[in-house]
């Protein structure tokens, strides 16, 4: 049975939202130790060790990378202490396994609103049914940001012409998205440029994390993945730019695809190609 993390507000119980109680089957194949490291999580959390709360529901989910209810925790709680970027990243990895967890859709349409992005508010409330709870709530909630929902996602197109971007250091991954943004990593500035459908470059990522990034995949929701050659290790960046480590067993990652709910990794210092499941 899933734990309720309750915090006490001055004259208000705030209750961190979670996710539907986890079948039999779903729950048999979690892992004992990530088990332990959940439930250390909500042991801590009760005690007011928000930190410590924090390092096992992200310990949590490295040993089991599907465990939802970590996600939920784990989001909630960085949302109630304000990290809202760190938490649109975890509901956004929510969304990425299973597009239809609408309380992780209205989560992430609430946080990217209030941090600016309302085409990406947009999107997230277009993918809630409208026969579902959450929808009338994110609907009402984005209305005061001035997001209004579409009778389907918007998408552009990466200009069909001939041409030329000029000016990006040693350019060697690219990808684009459904926006019709496309996406260059620059392996000496350790830095990846996001060029929209107007030509307009602007710089998406640049981070200690980012060291040597080689070739660029992206998937249907828009999150990008980098294979980091230099730090032997694969990134996830959310539409929003939230950085996920999401492997570190590869040696010199090189060529990098995304097909479905499974990512490859071609190992140059290894010789073998990588296949992890991401969803």
């Amino acid at each position: 049975m899933k734990k309720i993390i309750k915090v006490i507000l001055v004259f208000m119980m705030f209750v961190l939202p979670l996710s539907t109680v986890m079948g039999e089957e779903q729950a048999s194949i979690i892992p004992t130790d990530a088990k332990l490291e959940y439930n250390h999580g909500i042991d801590c959390y009760k005690l007011g060790q928000y930190e410590e709360a924090i390092s096992s529901f992200r310990t949590a989910i490295r040993l089991y990378p599907n465990y939802i209810d970590a996600y939920y925790n784990l989001g909630s709680l960085l949302d109630y202490l304000k990290q809202t970027d760190e938490a649109l990243s975890i509901y956004e990895q929510i969304v990425s396994r299973n597009p239809k967890e609408y309380e992780a859709l209205y989560n992430a349409a609430r946080l990217s609103a209030a941090l600016g992005d309302k085409t990406n508010a947009a999107k997230y409330l277009d993918m809630i049914p409208k026969s579902s709870g959450y929808y009338a709530k994110a609907a009402s909630f984005l209305n005061k940001y001035n997001v209004q929902p579409k009778t389907q996602a918007t998408s552009n197109n990466v200009n069909q012409t001939s041409g030329c971007y000029p000016n990006i250091t040693s350019p060697t991954g690219l990808t684009t998205d459904k926006y019709g943004n496309l996406y260059v990593s620059s392996f000496t500035d350790n830095a990846i440029f996001k060029i929209q459908p107007d030509g307009k470059k602007v710089l998406f990522y640049k981070s200690p994390n980012l060291k040597g990034p080689i070739s660029l995949t992206s998937d249907d929701a828009g999150n990008i993945y980098v294979a980091n050659y230099n730090a032997n290790n694969v990134l996830k960046l959310s539409h929003s730019g939230a950085c996920t480590v999401l492997t570190t067993n590869v040696t010199q990652p090189y060529g990098i695809h995304v097909d479905g709910n499974v990512l490859f990794v071609a190992c140059q210092g290894s010789n073998s190609v990588l296949r992890l499941k991401i969803k």
